[in-house]
């Protein structure tokens, strides 16, 4: 599979199935020439430190290089497993937000409706500010990138995409301050699960929007406060959201 990709969009007999049908088939059709450039890489690397070293290093080398590239293959899996599954990430997501920012005391909403915009797959609410979580998968082949400031996926603008994104975190904070009686900000976020982000950061912004895998927007929220809310004021913003951002479109009613 190097220099290579075991996607071939263009090809009809691979068409028509869903994600994970037809990664499955390519991964399996790929298993014999990934094992012969593993042996290939190892067999070499053994006979380079052999020769150069002695034969118990090479040994050692060919068995870590053979492993290497083993976890390599293991991780591109992976990492395509939200995609193969047809989901967008929110669970995955998450998962990650109750491991990490709930036991730092963040609050965190999930699957939360905005009304007239959707639904906020998470909602984060802490002493630094107020983050609206949107996750997307797409296949592992995808270029996400930024250019002029919008972003690209394969080269084509997500105009629409990110004009729901950026309507959804405004009309929130509009509802939450309201509710609150105190203006509040909610910045957004989108959670990309798959694709290739730029190498260099695997983070960027476009459209007024941060985009970057899970591990790095959670990173990027500790270290890219906007508030400093109080223990109160954090139950009040909680309170207020609760109340302004319904489940299911179903509104509850302020405590008498």
């Amino acid at each position: 599979m190097i220099g290579s990709s075991i996607y071939l969009r263009d090809r009809p007999a691979f068409t028509g199935g869903s994600p994970q049908a037809v990664y499955e088939d390519l991964w399996q059709r790929d298993r014999q020439k990934r094992l012969r450039t593993r042996a290939i890489l190892a067999g070499g690397t053994l006979l380079a430190c052999g020769l150069l070293v002695s034969g118990v290093f090479g040994i050692a080398m060919a068995l870590l290089v053979a492993g290497a590239d083993t976890f390599v293959h293991w991780r591109i899996y992976r990492a395509s497993r939200v995609w193969r599954l047809g989901l967008r990430g929110d669970e995955r997501m998450g998962r990650l937000l109750r491991l990490t920012r709930e036991r730092r005391g963040h609050r965190v909403l999930h699957g939360r409706t905005v009304p007239g915009h959707g639904t906020a797959d998470q909602l984060v609410i802490g002493s630094d500010g107020l983050w609206l979580v949107h996750n997307e998968a797409w296949h592992p082949d995808a270029e996400l990138s930024e250019h002029g400031g919008r972003l690209f996926v394969d080269g084509r603008t997500k105009t629409k995409l990110v004009r729901e994104i950026t309507a959804r975190a405004e009309a929130a904070a509009d509802l939450i301050s309201e509710a609150a009686g105190t203006p509040v900000k909610v910045r957004p976020l989108l959670a990309v699960h798959g694709g290739e982000l730029p190498r260099r950061t695997r983070l960027f912004t476009a459209d007024g929007i941060v985009f970057g895998t899970p591990l790095r927007l959670l990173r990027y929220m500790h270290r890219n406060p906007s508030a400093d809310y109080s223990p109160e004021e954090i139950d009040a913003i909680m309170r207020a959201a609760v109340l302004a951002l319904p489940i299911g479109g179903r509104q509850m009613a302020p405590a008498a």
